[in-house]
């Protein structure tokens, strides 16, 4: 059985930092393309960033550019969201995902599998 679970949200004053990770079972994430979404309140889920199977090319929502890093670590099989200089508009919870797609869009119908999300909460 497939499952992603995600940890490391919290509350956090803005400008501060969080690490969100993201721990597989039931396969092998080299094998998939890896993702962070997130979802705020009365809005659509939105892309966040992605880390291709062997890590080496990631891509960032504009919004987070600069600030966020996807990283992975295929031995743990665990992938993480390090999250910088955060912003109120930050705020939401954050989903990760998996994809077998080499180099999915950002679309969610793209991706085969999600945890059930953590919640960020950024104050300002």
């Amino acid at each position: 059985q497939v499952q992603l679970v995600e940890s490391g949200g919290g509350l956090v004053q803005a400008g501060g930092s969080l690490r969100l990770s993201c721990v597989a079972s039931g396969y092998t994430i080299s094998s998939y393309t890896m993702g962070w979404f997130r979802q705020a309140s009365g809005k659509e889920r939105e892309f966040v960033t992605r880390i291709i199977r062997r890590g080496v090319i990631t891509t960032y929502a504009d919004s987070v550019k600069g600030r966020f890093t996807i990283s992975r670590d295929n031995a743990k099989n665990t992938v993480y969201l390090q999250m910088n200089s955060l912003k109120p508009e930050d705020t939401a919870v954050y989903y990760c995902a998996a994809s077998s797609i080499a180099f999915p869009s950002n679309q969610i119908s793209q991706y085969d599998y999600w945890g059930q999300g953590t919640q960020v909460t950024v104050s300002s």
